[in-house]
């Protein structure tokens, strides 16, 4: 599974989100997307990313942010998930990994120094045309919003 890289054209996704809706990458063209991709929800890493997310939301859409969240639970615990962690990001569902592995989000990672298949904690901004501008990879929960909005030089 090649990962994707800076340039790259973003992997299209049509994925129902906590409510059922569809929610289209190509829908939001001509807006920066970022897209992130999370093990699963309600658990204390993933909640506090969601969180974090979340906090910072208002001003990423002030700078012209859209946040979708990608897990591969089905909608109606990323329902729960949002409803008992009050989040306001868009939460959308790839239960069959499709959109995972076309982002190299999913493949061998290791584990507690055990190599494992599953889930590898992604982001990716993707500007107006629908390009890759950044790929990270192996992503820490905790702190990640943070570095993200420095390295999209904006303020924290």
């Amino acid at each position: 599974m090649t990962r994707l890289e800076p340039g790259d054209v973003a992997p299209d996704l049509t994925l129902p989100d906590d409510t059922g809706a569809e929610v289209s990458l190509k829908d939001l063209r001509g807006r920066k997307v970022i897209v992130y991709f999370y093990p699963a929800a309600m658990t204390p890493g993933c909640t506090k990313q969601a969180c974090d997310f979340t906090d910072s939301l208002d001003s990423l859409k002030a700078a012209g942010y859209e946040v979708i969240g990608v897990s591969k639970d089905k909608p109606a615990k990323l329902a729960k998930f949002r409803e008992r962690d009050g989040l306001s990001i868009t939460l959308v569902s790839d239960e069959d990994l499709s959109v995972h592995k076309a982002y190299a989000a999913f493949g061998e990672k290791k584990l507690y120094g055990k190599v494992v298949e599953g889930v590898i904690r992604s982001t990716f901004v993707i500007d107006e045309d629908g390009k890759i501008e950044v790929a990270q990879y192996n992503v820490k929960a905790t702190g990640h919003v943070a570095k993200l909005r420095r390295d999209l030089g904006l303020a924290s």
